[in-house]
């Protein structure tokens, strides 16, 4: 017995082939009545009338096959867009070209009556495209009102809103806004700064003017809400945007990305609140995917810090990237349900492999490595926080560098093919012991990499601070904006480079790609920021206005932090990669006896309690740290 599943299938298959039956069948006879000029039961025409109904027979399936094979049949028919007009007019048009084939054929050979005439092939096809279109386009208003009255029923109103932005993802949002009306939101107007677009409509809402007239516009047009719909590399005019929305008191909300909605993610409709990164000037990247993928593509991967902020991104990327399996690890529990949670309900329930762990236990790390032979180790595990690193020396060296050696060392013993660290900027010239402790890792990978026997390419990717990461700067602020402030700002001059989480990630996959052993890779991390203008942007975005609505205060340069951050050592050479965003740096590195020796000294000195002396002691094995001394 078939179960429900199939039986409904079976059902909705069925009713779209009577479905289209029936119109192929209208189309065709109404083809060849307007070619007789409906007078077909004429004397003169009565030739035609066997061989019309014959050609019903074959020319129909041929069409309903030429739609199947287009499909026409796998979709719901209420769902009806611009690809599957295209589709249609395919389906039919290759019809047309075989009829208009097969008359040729037939005409030669006196025989021209066993297809239908040159015009009936024309009004055909032309007929066919146009009722199943019409068709579909019907069911589907039928759909979008039956949705919009059932939300009517939830007590919805409708909210007149502005989008800026007359392009294709504007476009796309008003198109949305009008097919989900039970959304609640209305569109109004478009601005835009093409001034060859002012006085046009699209889908009905026409476009008024440039962003610079919205004061004059809104009396007209009396919106109560701006929706951005300009592209991601526009962020000056997105600020200027916000800033004349904020004065008007209205709200502003931006569309999702071009990428975001051609992958399907979200739709056009899924508006969202303007955020600090839309307005930093970070151009979109551009990444070579189909080497991600084929990195990837049935291959074990393993990930440590999993529940982390880079280490949660690293897992929803690579995941979306076809792994055999995704071994994700980290030390909380808490975290690490979390991101198995979210990847579950993204559908990879059955790809990843949970492990509750730390990369300082050996005979556990090994076992996972020993169970699953993974191919690709990305470790993000890492103790991060700066000023608490710098009152903990001892935790940082145990987890950040002895973990990563660790792990690496496993790593080629169990023949991984790559083996990526993820290190800082911090690692530069470091002035904590978090920077310093990520440094001595980087020497220590390097020099595993000329280990006798080893096949593991390793390589370690440096980049500055993420957006929204945990304990980073942009959380902090929010929570005292929230707290009605003030904001603390450690100094007026200090400077950071930033960069959103899933930009970030992608360039660590694609740095991956490029490894062939012993690199340093840096992100190109664009200009430095000033965290006072952060400061600021994130108030006014609030909207708060700076040192009136919420006070900003210097509290002073924390321990272990720089001005500024660098990004090469003294000594690196630094050379271009195939990608325009990465750069490789290259050096001596020490030998795996230097840092077997190294490491043992190291070890001695980790004692309870030891701090000073263990920051002293770092400074024999990286000159360049100068260590903050209290």
């Amino acid at each position: 017995m078939p179960s429900p599943a199939v039986s409904r299938n079976f059902q909705r298959h069925l009713t779209v082939f009577v479905a289209y039956t029936l119109l192929l069948v209208a189309s065709l006879w109404l083809s060849y009545e307007l070619r007789f000029d409906f007078q077909m039961q004429m004397k003169e025409n009565r030739e035609w009338i066997a061989p019309r109904f014959q050609q019903y027979f074959w020319i129909i399936p041929l069409e309903l096959l030429l739609l199947y094979v287009f499909g026409q049949f796998r979709g719901f028919l209420s769902y009806f867009r611009l690809p599957d007009l295209v589709r249609i007019g395919w389906a039919f048009s290759i019809v047309s070209g075989f009829l208009v084939v097969l008359w040729l054929i037939f005409n030669h050979y006196q025989r021209a009556e066993s297809v239908p005439p040159r015009a009936v092939i024309i009004l055909n096809l032309l007929l066919a495209t146009l009722f199943v279109s019409v068709f579909r386009v019907g069911l589907r208003s039928y759909r979008e009102g039956q949705s919009t009255g059932r939300r009517k029923g939830l007590g919805s109103t409708q909210r007149r809103v502005a989008i800026v932005g007359a392009g294709d993802v504007g476009s796309a949002v008003v198109a949305d806004l009008l097919a989900k009306r039970g959304l609640g939101l209305k569109p109004v107007a478009f601005f835009d700064d093409n001034v060859n677009k002012h006085g046009l409509d699209i889908h009905g809402v026409p476009v008024v003017g440039s962003p610079d007239q919205m004061s004059v516009a809104r009396e007209a047009y009396e919106f109560e809400q701006i929706i951005i719909a300009l592209p991601a590399t526009a962020h000056r005019r997105m600020l200027e945007v916000v800033s004349r929305a904020k004065a008007l008191g209205v709200e502003t909300e931006i569309m999702p990305s071009m990428w975001d909605l051609a992958s399907g993610r979200v739709q056009a409709s899924q508006v969202r609140p303007v955020e600090l990164e839309d307005l930093l000037g970070r151009d979109p990247v551009c990444l070579d995917s189909a080497h991600i993928d084929e990195m990837f593509r049935d291959r074990v991967v393993m990930v440590t810090g999993a529940g982390g902020s880079i280490g949660s991104e690293l897992c929803r990327q690579i995941a979306n990237r076809t792994p055999k399996r995704l071994i994700i690890v980290d030390h909380s529990e808490v975290q690490l349900f979390l991101i198995e949670q979210e990847l579950v309900g993204m559908g990879h329930g059955s790809l990843i492999v949970p492990y509750v762990a730390t990369v300082l236990d050996r005979e556990r790390m090994d076992w996972i490595m020993q169970t699953y032979h993974p191919a690709l180790i990305f470790h993000a595990a890492a103790h991060k926080h700066v000023p608490m690193m710098e009152h903990q020396p001892v935790e940082a060296i145990k987890n950040n560098t002895f973990g990563t050696l660790l792990l690496a060392e496993l790593a080629s013993q169990h023949h991984v093919s790559k083996f990526v660290f993820i290190s800082t900027d911090k690692a530069v010239n470091p002035t904590s012991v978090m920077g310093c402790s990520k440094r001595l890792a980087e020497i220590t990978v390097q020099a595993l990499q000329q280990t006798p026997g080893n096949v593991t390419q390793f390589c370690a990717v440096r980049f500055g601070n993420v957006l929204g990461s945990s304990g980073s700067v942009i959380p902090t602020f929010k929570r005292q904006i929230a707290e009605g402030g003030p904001l603390t700002v450690t100094h007026p001059d200090v400077m950071r480079y930033f960069m959103t989480i899933p930009e970030s990630v992608g360039l660590v996959l694609q740095a991956a790609t490029l490894a062939t052993g012993g690199e340093i890779f840096v992100l190109d991390m664009g200009q430095p920021i000033k965290i006072i203008d952060v400061a600021r942007q994130l108030i006014e975005l609030s909207g708060f206005r700076p040192d009136i609505d919420i006070e900003i205060k210097y509290v002073g340069l924390r321990p272990g932090e720089k001005l500024f951050e660098e990004f090469r050592h003294e000594g690196e050479q630094f050379q271009d990669t195939a990608h325009n965003r990465i750069f490789r740096f290259v050096c001596q590195p020490a030998t795996p006896a230097q840092v077997q020796q190294w490491m043992s000294q190291l070890k001695l000195q980790l004692l309870p309690g030891a701090r000073e002396q263990v920051k002293q002691f770092l400074t024999q094995i990286v000159p360049e740290y100068t260590p903050y001394v209290e």
